[in-house]
């Protein structure tokens, strides 16, 4: 049985895409990544898609429709026989339309532990709310920004003197995991929609929550509290 098809979608430097790029290069895997796609030309993840060996394709955005973008988009995919869609810090928002037709088919990675903090800067969000929970979600994408069906989540400590910079690197390690991981279940179909939800077959579904938290010696007997 082939394996299904996954176009990577890119603008910048594909951090995530590389994570991608690894696991499905690993045998068992699976996905075949048979495409990297960016809206913008000189994103750096290209250069780190060719280096690997995988396709690569330009597909610009800059001064034109969305109808028009979305149309040679549709077309390129079409033409390299794309199954699934895997959005890796792809900066465009895709019209309900164009969603619609990958119902299902296209995951998302987002910077934080959904629903809270969708959108840009979560990371400085999230230390100005004070939360002690942090992290990374993977969920399906909907026409709605950031509130599409989730189908895993990383958590990681906010800890005393967090930067953004610090919280960020440490989230960032959790999604190279998780998006890997969450990418092999669809594409290996275990995982299906019910009304709103994403559901993970029964024998993967505690692996849909990791939550690193750090391990603490127990105190000793003269630190205990009297």
């Amino acid at each position: 049985m082939s394996k299904p098809r996954v176009a990577i979608l890119i603008s910048g430097r594909g951090s995530n895409m590389t994570a991608l790029l690894e696991a499905a290069a690993r045998p068992g895997y699976p996905a075949t990544v048979a495409l990297v796609l960016s809206n913008k030309a000189e994103a750096a993840g290209l250069e780190r898609a060719n280096a690997a060996g995988i396709p690569t394709a330009v597909v610009a955005s800059k001064g034109r429709t969305r109808a028009e973008f979305e149309a040679e988009l549709t077309a390129t995919l079409a033409q390299n026989r794309i199954e699934i869609l895997a959005l890796a810090g792809f900066m465009r928002v895709l019209t309900a339309e164009f969603v619609a037709i990958w119902t299902g088919r296209m995951l998302n990675i987002h910077p934080s532990l959904l629903p809270a903090f969708p959108g840009l800067d979560t990371h400085a969000r999230a230390l100005a709310a004070g939360v002690r929970l942090h992290g990374c979600t993977v969920h399906l994408v909907t026409p709605g920004v950031d509130e599409g069906p989730i189908v895993a989540q990383s958590a990681v400590p906010v800890l005393a003197g967090d930067t953004e910079s610090t919280l960020a690197a440490r989230v960032l390690e959790q999604e190279h995991r998780l998006y890997p991981a969450a990418l092999a279940w669809l594409a290996a179909g275990q995982v299906r929609l019910e009304g709103a939800r994403a559901v993970v077959a029964a024998n993967l579904a505690a692996g849909a929550l990791a939550n690193p938290l750090p391990q603490f010696a127990p105190l000793r007997r003269d630190e205990q509290t009297p």
